[in-house]
């Protein structure tokens, strides 16, 4: 499958088969993560692979209980390690930190993400990409520390379900030419 076609058959799955991800696959989709340019190099992302049934449960009740979540056997949490842009001070991250650092790390670790979810389209996987949770909630069940942020849960397994490509705008509407203009 080509890049492009992947980008047009993607879709955002909240019904999945109880089909274990192969280990292979697995591999794939963080050599996926890893491979993602990352500014000046800091190679800011970590990747928390979440397959037990107890853990996904409890990652989707911090999730709003979003229950269908657990159909799939396999998330990963994809958390932005700002040490890797700040080496030392004290830091606590939160959805009201306006650190720059940190939304640098946020835009690394969103191209890391975004390419796991290309990659798992390739290889016929299905995802959903959650960031409905707060930051205290989601570190507490995944013991994460308060240095870092969860940028985003993926959701990932084989699709149950095939849904419709959703509407979006065309280019006019959203591009613009060497200046803002409207």
């Amino acid at each position: 499958m080509d890049v492009q076609r992947a980008i047009q058959q993607r879709r955002s799955v909240r019904r999945y088969k109880s089909i274990p991800v192969e280990e292979e696959k697995l591999e794939l989709l963080l050599e996926a993560a890893r491979l993602a340019p990352t500014g000046s190099n800091t190679q800011s992302g970590r990747f928390i692979v979440i397959r037990e049934d107890e853990m996904r449960t409890q990652v989707a009740q911090v999730s709003h209980d979003q229950k269908w979540m657990t159909e799939a056997p396999l998330f990963i949490a994809c958390v932005a390690d700002v040490r890797a842009r700040i080496p030392s001070g004290e830091l606590v991250l939160d959805e009201e930190s306006a650190d720059f650092e940190l939304k640098q790390c946020i835009r690394d670790v969103s191209i890391q993400g975004e390419h796991i979810v290309l990659q798992a389209e390739e290889l016929g996987l299905s995802s959903c990409w959650i960031g409905w949770y707060t930051q205290e909630e989601i570190r507490r069940v995944l013991d994460i520390p308060a240095d870092k942020y969860v940028v985003a849960v993926l959701v990932l397994g084989y699709a149950n379900e095939d849904p419709k490509a959703r509407p979006r705008k065309r280019l006019d509407e959203i591009v613009h030419h060497e200046k803002w203009q409207g």
